[in-house]
Parts: C-alpha cells; sequence; structure tokens
C-alpha cells in the first residue's frame, strides 16, 4: 500500500467503531431511500389499480411502515451528521497535535526558510477541509454507490431497455465530472497557497503594527494585503468557475435524463411494453438519481479541498528535524569544566559562503569571555551553536569534553541560559513568564529570581503585580522591564552556562544600568559569553575575544587590547569626533566602524 495511503487511513484507527457506526447508518439511509419509492409503485400498482375492497386499509399500512422508515432515516441522519462530524473533529484535534509537535522538533533552518503564517494555514484551514474529508467523504461515496446500485437493479427490473438508455448517460457524465474536477483540483492548490500568503502577510503586519503605525505606513499595508486578497479571490474564482460547469452539467444530465425517461416511457406505454404504474415508479428512481449524483459531486470536491490539505500536511511532517539526538547519546551533567571550541566552521547552506571557518578557542568553567568586532562577523552564529541551534559544518565543539553532538538536546540545553537583545515574553502574567524558565517553581521562587534580577519593585508597583497580564509579547512593558523579566527567568533556571547577546544594546542608560547590575549578578561563578556592542559593558571581562571575518583575531583584558592598538582599540577608539556627550552624565556615546553604537563614560577614557 502507497505510504501516503497508509498514512490517511491510520487516522481512522482509534475511532473505527465509530467509523463502522457511522456507514452502517449511512447504509440504512440508502436502503431506505430506495424502499420508499417501491413502497409508493406498490401502492399505485397493487392497491389503487386492482379495485381492492381493503385497499384503504392496505394504504394505511404502508402509510404507516413508510412513516416508521422516515423515523429510522431520520435517526441514522442525526446520527451521520452529529456523530459523524465529531469523529472528524478528533481526527482533526490528532492531525493536528501531531504537525503541532513536529512544528516543536524542526530545526531553526526550517523556520529561517518559511514564513509563520504559511505554517498556521497548514494547521489551521488545510486540516479543516481535510476533517470534511474524512467525515462527509467515506459516507458521500457509500451512500452514493449504493443509491446507484440499488436504482439500476431496481429499473432493470422495471424496464430493461429504458434503463440501458438512462444509464448510457453516466459514463458521460464520468468523464464530464471527472474533467472538471481536475479543473477544480488544481484551483484548489492554487488558493491553499494564496490564503497561505494571505496569513502571511496577515501576521507580518500585526506583529510589526507599531512599526507600520510609527512610519505612517497603512496605506502600504493595506496595498500589500490588497494585493495578496486579490491574488486568492482570482484562485477561487476559477475554482468556483469549474465547480458551476460541474454542478450545472449534472443537473442538466439529469433533467435530460428525466426527459428521455418521459418520452421513452410514453412510447413504451403506447406499445403497451410498459404501464403508468411502472412509469411513475420509474421517475420516482430518476429523481433519487439526482442525489447520489450530488453525493458524488461533493465528495470530489471534499477530495480535492482534502487531499490537496493532507498531501501539503504530510509534505510538512516529512521533513527531517536537522537537530536529533544520536542514537547513543548520553545525558550532559551539571557542566563543571568549560567550552572547547575545535576548528569551528560553519555556513548556513552549502550554496553559501562559510560565516565562521577554523575557529578554535577554549572558555574556562567560570571564566567571563565578551566576544565583539563588526556585524556579520559571527559572533551570534557562534554562540548558536552551543546550545545546538544549527550544527557545525565542520570541526567540534565541546562542552565538559563532550561533544555538543554525542549528548541530548534536553540536557545540554538544560545546561545553558540564554539573555537575548530581543526578548520574547509569552501572553499571559508576569509570574508565568518568569516560571517558565522552572515551571514547577513555587511563587516564593518566582519572587527571589526577580529580586536577582532588579524586577521586584517594578513588578510590585504594577496594578496586579505578579498576576499582571503583560499582553502579547509583553506590549505593556518597556525594553528594559521585558529585559529584567527574561533575565529573572534564566535565574529560576538557575544554568552553569550564560550567553548573552547584545542584552543591553538596545536599552536607554537607565535601564541599562539596572539590566547590567542583574546580569552581573546573574554571571557570578558561572561560565558565561557576552556578545556586545556597547563596549563599555565588558570591560570587566576577564577575556574578550575580538572577531573578525577573518577569525579571532585579538584576545585579551580590556587594557591588554588597548596597549597593543589593534582591532579592539580601533573599536573602542573610533569615530570619537562623532561623539555625543550627554550633559550632565559623562557618558559618551561612540559609533564604532561597523556603524554600531556603544558606551563608555569620560572616567573610563
Amino acid at each position: 500500500m502507497n505510504p501516503r495511503v497508509k498514512k490517511f487511513f491510520s487516522y481512522y484507527r482509534p475511532y473505527k467503531w465509530l467509523f463502522a457506526a457511522d456507514i452502517a447508518c449511512a447504509m440504512v439511509v440508502s436502503a431506505i431511500t430506495l424502499i420508499l419509492p417501491l413502497c409508493a409503485g406498490y401502492i399505485t400498482r397493487h392497491v389503487l389499480e386492482t379495485n381492492n375492497p381493503d385497499a384503504l386499509t392496505e394504504v394505511y399500512r404502508i402509510g404507516a411502515l413508510m412513516l416508521v422508515l422516515v423515523a429510522v432515516h431520520m435517526l441514522c441522519l442525526f446520527f451521520i451528521d452529529y456523530q459523524g462530524h465529531t469523529m472528524g473533529a478528533l481526527m482533526e484535534s490528532d492531525m493536528r497535535t501531531e504537525l503541532f509537535q513536529h512544528y516543536q522538533s524542526l530545526s531553526f533552518r526550517f523556520y529561517d526558510d518559511h514564513k509563520t503564517g504559511q505554517l498556521m494555514s497548514r494547521i489551521t484551514s488545510d486540516l479543516f477541509w481535510l476533517s470534511e474529508l474524512f467525515h462527509h467523504g467515506p459516507e458521500d461515496l457509500v451512500i452514493a454507490m449504493l443509491k446507484l446500485t440499488g436504482v439500476f437493479v431496481i429499473c432493470l427490473f422495471i424496464n430493461v431497455p429504458l434503463t440501458l438508455v438512462v444509464f448510457v448517460f453516466i459514463p458521460v457524465m464520468l468523464v464530464y465530472a471527472f474533467y472538471f474536477h481536475h479543473k477544480m483540483r488544481i484551483a484548489a492548490t492554487k488558493s491553499k497557497e494564496r490564503i497561505a500568503d494571505i496569513n502571511a502577510q496577515v501576521e507580518d503586519t500585526l506583529a510589526g503594527i507599531r512599526v507600520v503605525k510609527s512610519f505612517a505606513n497603512a496605506d502600504v499595508e493595506r496595498r500589500k494585503f490588497a494585493h495578496a486578497n486579490h491574488r486568492f479571490v482570482d484562485s477561487r474564482k476559477d475554482n468556483y468557475r469549474s465547480s458551476a460547469y460541474l454542478y450545472a452539467g449534472v443537473i442538466a444530465f439529469t433533467q435530460l435524463i428525466t426527459v428521455t425517461v418521459i418520452v421513452a416511457g410514453g412510447t413504451a406505454i403506447d406499445r403497451q411494453a410498459l404501464d403508468p404504474a411502472e412509469l411513475v415508479t420509474f421517475l420516482l428512481y430518476v429523481g433519487t438519481l439526482i442525489d447520489p449524483i450530488r453525493q458524488l459531486t461533493n465528495f470530489a470536491t471534499l477530495y480535492q479541498e482534502g487531499i490537496t490539505g493532507f498531501n501539503r500536511f504530510v509534505d510538512i511532517l516529512a521533513v527531517e528535524p536537522e537537530i536529533v539526538d544520536a542514537p547513543d547519546a548520553i545525558d550532559l551533567p551539571t557542566v563543571r569544566e568549560g567550552i572547547s571550541f575545535h576548528n569551528v566552521t560553519f555556513r548556513y547552506r552549502n550554496d553559501m559562503p562559510h560565516v565562521l571557518e577554523n575557529i578554535s578557542l577554549e572558555v574556562a568553567h567560570g571564566e567571563f569571555v565578551a566576544l565583539v568586532g563588526p556585524s556579520g562577523a559571527g559572533k551570534t552564529t557562534l554562540c548558536s551553536l552551543i546550545p545546538r541551534f544549527y550544527d557545525v559544518t565542520g570541526g567540534a565543539i565541546l562542552v565538559d569534553g563532550h561533544d555538543v553532538r554525542d549528548v541530548t538536546l534536553h540536557s545540554l540545553r538544560r545546561n545553558i541560559g540564554l539573555v537575548h537583545q530581543d526578548v520574547y515574553l509569552f501572553a499571559g502574567t508576569i509570574a508565568e513568564n518568569i516560571r517558565y524558565g522552572k515551571l514547577d517553581a513555587t511563587d516564593d521562587e518566582i519572587i527571589a529570581a526577580a529580586k536577582q534580577a532588579n524586577a521586584h519593585e517594578f513588578i510590585m508597583g504594577l496594578p496586579d503585580g505578579y498576576d499582571t497580564d503583560i499582553g502579547q509579547r509583553g506590549v505593556r512593558l518597556s525594553g528594559g522591564q521585558k529585559q529584567r523579566l527574561s533575565i529573572a527567568r534564566v535565574f529560576l533556571k538557575n544554568p552553569p552556562v550564560l550567553i548573552f547577546d547584545e542584552a543591553t544594546s538596545s536599552l536607554d542608560n537607565e535601564s541599562e544600568k539596572a539590566v547590567q547590575q542583574s546580569l552581573e549578578r546573574l554571571a557570578h561563578d558561572r561560565t558565561t559569553l557576552v556578545i556586545a556592542h556597547r563596549l563599555s559593558t565588558i570591560r570587566n571581562a576577564q577575556r574578550i575575544v575580538v572577531l573578525t571575518e577573518d577569525g579571532i583575531v585579538e584576545q585579551g583584558s580590556h587594557s591588554d587590547l588597548l596597549s597593543v592598538e589593534g582591532v579592539y582599540a580601533r573599536l573602542y577608539n573610533t569615530h570619537v569626533e562623532s561623539s555625543d556627550i550627554f550633559a550632565g552624565s559623562g557618558r559618551i556615546e561612540e559609533v564604532n566602524h561597523a556603524g554600531q553604537i556603544y558606551s563608555s563614560t569620560v572616567e573610563d577614557r
């Protein structure tokens, strides 16, 4: 069996009894639909035309039977509609859970190449249509095929030549339907791509709404959205056009069949080859043909929508995480030695130049090492390789003597705390965001971490203290407040290795001072790597490593590096003539040769 087909039907397995009941009800519905015209034909032929003295009693008896059949029909339809949809929703939930968990397992490189809105479309609209296919598809197919087969057999018993004339139209209808179904499938695929583009555009605009408003560029975003929306409408038009041709054609074929039956049946009655009661019954069954044809059309539409979504779903599941545990990976104990970079080489893709090449560096346990250098030199990349957000292209990174590729990801990342410049806080309360560093932390532990991060005072000044809702991405807090919460989160995690990625470069002077104190307290007695553009924040580093496009060009203390008058000294002293001295503060904001801002004090100079 094709792996994709096997994958498709695997989602029925947990609900096989519910599915069996749904199909059984669909079969009962089909059978009752076929029986009711027979009851009508029986009354016409055997009761009303035979001058039966008990005709009225017989009509009532058949009528009562038909009412019972209608009641059973209604109950089965109710079960199909309610329990069938429930089954589809449960299967959709299972697939959404599977896809979400797979998203979490994928590496950073995958997210570098995909837009969030498009990924959200896979987990929402695609799976909705797939759940409709899971539920309606089998039952529509079963009902339609049973009805068509039943109608064909019963009509053969009524009149063979007339039946053959009617069913000559069926192959033509199938060819007609197949052609427009194919066009609908192409349009459905394009439509899903277009709605994913809309989701990506909306997500991008809403995430950056403050930038949009600050630059007064709402009209620009409206035009971008209108373009994406117009492309989506065009794709839907193609789908609707093919659907309209399909639906109108099927109805036209059905009406043509009805006209043929009336003309041919009237001719047969004139030749006494058919009686009027048989023609009435035959016409009732021709009318019944409309339902299975519509159901087949509905199935085809659902199939096109659903299978397109399923293929997109399976395509994502087929993406293998690049960063996974080795088969024999071991748990890394608490780091007590240090970090070693041995001839580390890295590039993001094979067709791109190397970001890092043959970098070797030793960071001892408990040492405070700062990384400085121009943008694009690979400072952030180097630090991203330690927790294996990416894997090295060449060389190795050792933590406590273990290659990071030989230890489990969970144990490796448990030992590392990261504080980024771009802080991400989740929607929810302050306490919930700090507790993210240790999910089983007590309230006292959260408060202690906040105090260590210089955050307790401003938290208690908020309306609800630690229970204050901070909004999406912490929009109700200042940059310094958000940064201190992220530091509190790392305090709570209490890792032996710290990585600070330009953690204060975007803060004002007052916030920087508070955050800097928190960082220094956090870094005490931990192996620490700091990426900094503000050189004053790392003046007290035990070692400063200067990284350029040529690799590591200098290492040493602040005073040692200034004395050799090399790259670090140029970074520190460049563009002094462009510096601004803030009155009363004694602080100098300087621009280095890479266009980055760093600060120092007059006394420091």
